[in-house]
């Protein structure tokens, strides 16, 4: 990492370095003399701890059905119980009373379409709505198809709705992740939005999130949101149902506009200080733990010092280099609740790569959380992040992902232009794809000397490339160098076990070598890992037929 005289970041203190802008919500603020039961009873969703994936799955309307308002279908089919008590019959289903005026003009609309009308027709009584937008109209014979343009129906108060955390959230469109489909619900709620009461929205959502369907539960308080976006508890149910759905980082600044709008709201300071353990921000879980007041569990207070005792060790273990302690350190952290801390994931890939472990540094990588650059950047400063893509580049770059380090690397240098460490992984990253490119072109046009040497290039900058060594031991093979090409492949093996294609090759220059049994031993280790391919298996058969004629001569 680049000293930097910077400030410093997170895990441990002494690991990465960030620049710390100012953050409205760590200002001091007095404990507020709400009660808990005024927090529920203003919030209505009491837990974020949830994990559960969305296990509601919308049905379809028949294709010989009649078009139905894809309002009162979700409404009936998500809240019976506020259709039953709150809405009127129209066509054999409920609709709530607020939605009465929009559900009757989508029908005049349906009818309006079914009789082959082009026209402009009254959406409401400010808004106008091509007959082609309409969401639930069905086209092209037996198949319903949802349009995507219903987010352009937008009433006069949503177009006024102020910007929050760079973003509309009139507009916003959310995936139906219930289906796996591209089926967006975060229009239809835009349109039922325009008619009911925020609060009721928010009941509504609320049992969605009880329920586990957060994708659904997400939508309706976006709607709440777009008709009133200064309740802090739209903005602290939005950031539970963010959480249940793996988005922590929307989750987290969620949470910070809610104590914006309402600095002393106990129960999103203690949503965002589990959300800062889980990123591995003790400081920050801390002070929001403090300022939770009631709503503090003094559980989650020991894990987080738990998690600062483990963090300040990897510090030390990192600092003398013991790589073995830090790697077990980072596991303990993990394990203490700090599960989606990209710094500390980093850091024991980083140990991995220092060991020579390429295939378990990437393991490393692959068990953390994938946040986006700009909300990651957004969440730990520039400094800090650029500091993980160095380490995320440097194990890309190791195991063969030369694309993958690339792109890392140039997102680092752009976040520091001065981090000394992404410019050396910048030259390298450069250097070793261009060595493997050429090597690669010359091994197409049978010129396996010249690739040979192509590769060694790359090796002079990354001694210990598993693919550049794999590439050389395939050029050494054509030449006839088995026994380099073995030792070539014995090398790639020890820093990625589970190289399909080191092995392979491995296998067969040792057969050509006549050296049945080890390549035996490889032959049967494909087969578990690759059972579908034939053409391992008629090779383990033929090793294992010249063993055994070796044993009986």
């Amino acid at each position: 990492m680049g000293n930097n005289s910077l400030s410093k970041c997170g895990c441990g203190g002494l690991i990465f370095w960030r620049s710390t802008p100012k953050d409205s919500n760590f200002e001091e603020a007095p404990n507020t003399s709400d009660t808990k039961k005024q927090q529920a009873s203003r919030e209505g969703v009491t837990s974020i701890e949830t994990s559960s994936s969305d296990k509601h799955a919308d049905s379809s309307p028949g294709s010989n059905a009649k078009p139905v308002p894809l309002v009162n279908q979700t409404l009936q089919r998500n809240h019976p119980k506020v259709l039953q008590t709150e809405g009127y019959v129209n066509n054999g289903r409920r609709v709530p009373k607020d939605a009465v005026g929009i559900s009757g003009e989508l029908e005049s609309m349906f009818s309006d379409r079914q009789k082959g009308s082009n026209t402009l027709v009254c959406a409401s009584s400010s808004n106008v709505m091509m007959h082609s937008n309409l969401g639930n109209l069905r086209k092209g014979g037996n198949t319903n198809t949802y349009s995507q343009n219903v987010g352009d129906y937008r009433s006069k108060k949503s177009d006024e709705t102020p910007v929050s955390n760079g973003r509309r959230y009139t507009n916003q469109r959310v995936e139906n992740a219930s289906k796996g489909s591209t089926e967006k619900v975060g229009s239809l709620c835009r349109v039922v939005s325009t008619r009911m009461d925020p609060e009721q929205l928010k009941i509504m959502g609320n049992e969605d999130y009880k329920n586990g369907r957060f994708q659904e539960a997400l939508a309706l308080y976006d709607a709440a949101i777009s008709i009133d976006p200064n309740k802090a508890s739209y903005r602290s149910n939005k950031s539970a149902a963010l959480t249940g759905l793996g988005r922590l980082l929307e989750a987290v600044f969620e949470c910070r506009e809610a104590i914006r709008i309402e600095p002393h709201y106990q129960r999103a300071h203690q949503r965002l200080g589990n959300l800062s353990k889980r990123l591995g921000e003790t400081d920050k879980a801390l002070y929001h733990y403090k300022l939770a007041g009631s709503e503090a569990d003094p559980e989650e207070m020991a894990k987080i010092k738990r998690i600062q005792f483990h963090l300040n060790k990897c510090t030390e273990a990192r600092r003398i280099g013991d790589w073995n302690n830090l790697i077990k350190e980072a596991s303990n952290a993990i394990s203490s609740g700090a599960d989606s801390a990209p710094q500390i994931f980093a850091l024991q890939a980083e140990a991995f790569l220092k060991l020579r472990r390429h295939q378990h540094a990437e393991e490393a990588l692959l068990k953390g959380p994938n946040f986006d650059v700009d909300q990651c950047t957004r969440f730990f400063g520039q400094i800090c992040n650029a500091n993980l893509l160095v380490i995320r580049a440097r194990v890309y770059l190791a195991v063969g992902r030369f694309e993958d380090a690339l792109v890392a690397i140039n997102q680092a240098c752009k976040l520091d232009s001065n981090n000394k460490d992404a410019m050396k992984v910048m030259m390298k990253a450069k250097a070793v794809a261009r060595a493997r490119s050429n090597g690669n072109e010359l091994f197409k046009a049978s010129n396996f000397s010249e690739a040979c040497v192509a590769y060694e290039e790359g090796l002079e900058n990354d001694p210990y490339n598993s693919v550049l060594l794999c590439n050389r031991a395939a050029c050494r093979s054509k030449l006839g160098q088995f026994e380099k090409a073995v030792e070539d492949c014995n090398a790639a093996l020890n820093l990625r076990p589970s190289y399909i294609r080191a092995r392979l090759r491995r296998a067969d220059c040792n057969a050509k070598l006549k050296r049945w049994e080890a390549s035996v031993q490889d032959y049967e280790i494909l087969v578990k890992e690759t059972p579908e391919d034939e053409g391992i298996r008629t090779s383990l058969m033929e090793a294992k037929e010249h063993l055994m004629q070796e044993r009986r001569e």
